[in-house]
């Protein structure tokens, strides 16, 4: 199972497929490193994943934000890279929106459980 910070982290770049790949879970890691992993747990803590994933997001939007100016200043060779960097950042805020919401909705189904 892919993590979503993890697809988030992976956002980084829409130039190749092998993103896209690791979004999708598709990537070519090796049963073997799957199965250390599920045996010792991630190696990172879910804290620092979920930082670097909205590190990741603030770059891609940041990148996109800089891009603008530069269409509108002009100085952008090419436009489409302005367009790809603001679809990007929108697919990354997006889906950090998306899994925002399923945390909200599990805490919220969590405190409605009895005790």
């Amino acid at each position: 199972m892919t993590s979503p910070i993890g697809a988030i982290s992976s956002l980084t770049s829409i130039g190749g497929l092998d993103k896209v790949s690791s979004v999708a879970g598709l990537s070519g890691s090796t049963p073997a490193t799957n199965a250390n992993e599920a045996v010792n747990g991630p190696s990172e803590s879910f804290t620092s994943m979920l930082s670097k994933g909205l590190e990741s997001v603030q770059a891609t939007q940041s990148k996109a934000d800089n891009l603008a100016v530069q269409a509108a200043e002009g100085t952008l060779q090419d436009p489409a890279q302005y367009t790809m960097a603001a679809t990007e950042a929108q697919l990354a805020q997006q889906l950090t929106l998306a899994v925002r919401n399923k945390a909200v909705e599990a805490f919220q189904e969590i405190m409605r459980m009895q005790a």
